[in-house]
């Protein structure tokens, strides 16, 4: 087990700063930053001036290594646009779109997992048809209209939940939270449905595939006729074959929410961290979209060695495989 830890992690940090080079890299040629922190006032010496101070003049490698050696030492640097701490934007930030990315994956593991299970073991089932049509209908349709469409029904038509922003919102030392208001929590529903349908239906799925997979393996057919009850069969011993797979999934989707959580924040105005790097986007904050898209690869790297452990203890082959 260590040793398959000490792999991980070394192999982690080689992804992280290839992910540092490629942001850094990327994002100096999305505009001058100079031009959006400036009007048309300023003169050519004052500009040239900012951006002296900035080091924007110095070379590439020296910029990103000064980039990358601040990101180890937990120092993320300043907003062009705003002069703030990015570091303090962030963590302002990442309650909010962790609460959002969670409770939809919620969403999606409740219903899904259920559904893929119900569509397994009734494949023929007018109501399985149902819900293998509504879906793909689901899947087909992008993030952003299923949300304006939410936002048309219930919160226009019917006025039931609001349609932008946390709501009410509680202090637990730094971090703020809408799960302890009844406003906070109105305002969750629709941006973590609009973001969990399509998690919804990767899950299903492939929980679907595999369960009809696995009720076709030798050793469900083996206890089939040795007479153990279904529910023992089905919820037992298929479903616990048929998760192993689907942890990796799960653990990929969650990262994919945080990160792709972009779409939603901007329809809804959720003030978390794809809002933020949208706005980043749009006033050239170079400093602000290359510590976003580290953080976000952190994301990936810890929720996928989270998954590799979870593999290990779930499946003792994996176990026998490492070396001592």
């Amino acid at each position: 087990m260590a040793y398959f830890i000490l792999k991980r992690l070394i192999q982690s940090v080689f992804v992280m700063v290839a992910v540092a080079f490629l942001a850094f890299s990327l994002f100096r040629f999305v505009g001058d930053p100079i031009s959006q922190m400036t009007g048309v006032e300023t003169t050519l010496a004052d500009q040239d001036r900012l951006r002296e101070e900035l080091g924007l003049n110095d070379p590439f490698i020296l910029q990103f290594a000064r980039f990358a050696g601040d990101m180890v030492r937990g120092d993320f640097g300043y907003s062009y646009r705003t002069r703030q701490p990015i570091g303090e934007m962030l963590v302002s930030r990442i309650p909010a779109t962790l609460e959002l990315g969670t409770l939809a994956l919620v969403i999606s593991l409740v219903v899904g997992i259920p559904a893929g299970v119900y569509t397994a073991l009734r494949p023929r089932g007018m109501v399985s048809q149902v819900i293998l049509i509504s879906t793909l209908v689901g899947v087909s349709i992008p993030t952003f209209v299923i949300g304006i469409f939410l936002i048309f029904l219930f919160g226009v038509k019917l006025g039931w939940l609001p349609t932008f922003g946390r709501g009410g919102t509680t202090d637990l030392g730094w971090w703020r939270t809408s799960l302890l208001t009844t406003d906070g929590w109105r305002a969750l529903i629709l941006p973590a449905v609009t973001l969990g349908v399509y998690q919804l239906t990767l899950t299903m799925r492939l929980v679907r595939a595999e369960m009809m997979e696995v009720m076709r393996s030798d050793h469900i057919r083996f206890a089939t006729a040795r007479g153990i009850p279904w529910h023992s069969l089905y919820y037992r011993h298929a479903l616990g074959n048929t998760m192993i797979p689907v942890i990796t999934i799960i653990g990929l989707q969650f990262g994919g929410v945080i990160a792709f959580s972009i779409v939603t924040e901007s329809v809804f105005q959720w003030p978390g961290m794809g809002l933020l790097f949208l706005e980043s986007i749009r006033f050239v904050d170079i400093p602000v979209m290359g510590v976003y898209l580290v953080v976000i690869a952190f994301f990936f790297v810890l929720i996928n060695l989270i998954v590799d452990l979870l593999y290990i203890a779930i499946d003792p082959r994996l176990r026998l495989r490492e070396p001592a």
